[in-house]
C-alpha cells in the first residue's frame, strides 16, 4: 500500500515537473515571439560594422526592436527580395541605385511615408515615391600611392589609366554584376564613342585594352581591398566610400576623380511592400537620413549626406562627395537603359570578358 502511495506520489510529482517546463517553454516561446524583429539587408564590411556597433544599437533602444542585419552585395539582396515575394522577411533594403530602380521597378518596395526629414534632403535623394538615397559615394579610380612611386609610374587621372601597360598583372577590376565594374563598362564605352545605349565600344575596351592587365575580377569590395592590402594589386576601380575605409586602416590608397568624371553612385533605402513591420521600416529609414547618422556614415564608411543639414569637419567633408557644387559634377548613370539591358550585358560579360 506504501508502495503504492509512493508511486502515486512520485508520478504526480513528475507530472507537476513536466507540467511546469511545458508551461516554461511556452512562456519562453511567447516572449520570443513578442519580441519585434525588424530584418534589414545591406552590404558586409565596413558598412556592417557601423550598423551594427553604433546605428542598429541606438534605433534597437530607442524602439525597443531587434534588427537581424542579413549581409550581401546589392545584387544579391535584390534577388532575395524577388525570391521572398509574397511571404517577405526582409522589411528594409539599402542597395546601390542600379539595383534599387529595378526593385522599383519590381513593385518590391512600398511606399514611403512623408516624415519632416525628407523636406530637408537635396532633389536627387528623391529617386521614387518607393525610395529614397540615404548616401552618395562616387565610383573613381583607387591605387597604392607607395606602389607607384616605387615602380616609378605617374599617377592615374583617367579611365584610359586602365589600359596602362605598365599595371599588367597589377590591375582589379569588379565583374559586372558589381556596380564599380559596370561603372567601368559605361565609361568605357562613352570614351569610345557609344554610352548605355551603344555598349559595343565600352565591351571592345575592356576585352582588348583591359583584361590584358587585369590580375583579378574580384566579385566583392573586401575581396579587392585584400589584394591591395597584399600588394598584389595597385590599381583598380574604387568607390570613394570604400576608399575611405581602407584609408582608415592606414594602408595608402589614394582615391581620384578620372578627369573625364568621376560616377555618381546613390546607396538608397526603401520598405519592402506588404512586409509585416512597415511603420518600424519606416522609422528606421527616416532615421538613416538623420544628420547624426549621415554624419557618422560620411566620418566612418565615407558616404556623402544627402540630407543638406548635416555639417561636416573639413577633415571628412575633403574625402567624400559633400555639397551640392560637387555632385552636380558627378556623371550620372542612364540607369532604365542599363536595367533593359543588364543581363544581357552580364552574359556577354561572363562570355568575352572574363574567360
Amino acid at each position: 500500500m506504501k508502495a503504492a502511495m509512493r508511486r502515486r506520489s512520485t508520478f504526480r510529482h513528475k507530472t507537476t515537473f513536466v507540467a511546469l517546463a511545458v508551461a516554461g517553454t511556452l512562456a519562453a516561446a511567447s516572449l520570443a515571439q513578442a519580441e519585434t524583429t525588424l530584418y534589414v539587408a545591406n552590404v558586409g564590411g565596413s558598412n556592417e560594422q557601423l550598423y551594427r556597433q553604433k546605428i542598429i544599437p541606438a534605433f534597437e533602444k530607442a524602439h525597443d526592436v531587434k534588427i537581424v542585419y542579413v549581409a550581401g552585395n546589392s545584387s544579391d539582396t535584390l534577388a532575395k527580395l524577388q525570391a521572398q515575394k509574397g511571404h517577405e522577411q526582409i522589411n528594409v533594403a539599402v542597395m546601390d541605385d542600379g539595383p534599387m530602380y529595378q526593385a522599383m521597378q519590381l513593385g518590391l518596395c512600398g511606399k514611403l511615408d512623408d516624415a519632416p526629414v525628407m523636406k530637408d534632403l537635396y532633389p536627387l535623394a528623391h529617386i521614387g515615391p518607393t525610395a529614397v538615397g540615404v548616401g552618395m559615394v562616387a565610383t573613381g579610380i583607387g591605387y597604392n600611392e607607395q606602389a607607384f612611386k616605387k615602380l616609378g609610374l605617374p599617377a592615374p587621372n583617367s579611365w584610359k589609366s586602365l589600359e596602362d601597360a605598365r599595371v599588367k598583372g597589377k590591375l582589379g577590376v569588379p565583374p559586372i554584376t558589381n556596380t564599380y565594374g559596370l561603372h567601368t563598362l559605361v565609361m568605357l564605352a562613352r570614351l569610345n564613342g557609344g554610352g548605355e545605349k551603344d555598349i559595343d565600344p565600352g565591351f571592345k575596351a575592356l576585352t582588348k585594352q583591359v583584361a590584358p592587365n587585369v590580375l583579378s575580377w574580384a566579385p566583392t569590395p573586401g575581396e579587392m581591398d585584400g589584394l591591395m592590402q597584399s600588394g598584389d594589386v595597385i590599381i583598380a576601380p574604387y568607390g570613394s566610400g570604400r576608399a575611405v575605409a581602407l584609408q582608415n586602416t592606414g594602408f595608402p590608397l589614394k582615391f581620384i576623380y578620372p578627369k573625364e568624371g568621376g560616377v555618381a553612385l546613390q546607396v538608397a533605402a526603401c520598405s519592402i511592400a506588404q512586409n509585416a513591420q512597415q511603420q518600424l521600416s519606416q522609422q528606421f529609414i527616416q532615421f538613416l537620413l538623420s544628420p547624426e547618422v549621415q554624419a557618422q556614415q560620411a566620418a566612418d564608411i565615407g558616404l556623402g549626406p544627402v540630407n543638406k543639414t548635416v555639417k561636416l569637419t573639413p577633415e571628412v567633408a575633403a574625402r567624400v562627395p559633400y555639397g551640392p557644387d560637387q555632385i552636380a559634377k558627378l556623371t550620372a548613370m542612364d540607369w532604365t537603359t542599363i536595367n533593359e539591358h543588364r543581363t544581357e550585358w552580364t552574359e556577354r560579360w561572363n562570355r568575352s570578358v572574363e574567360r
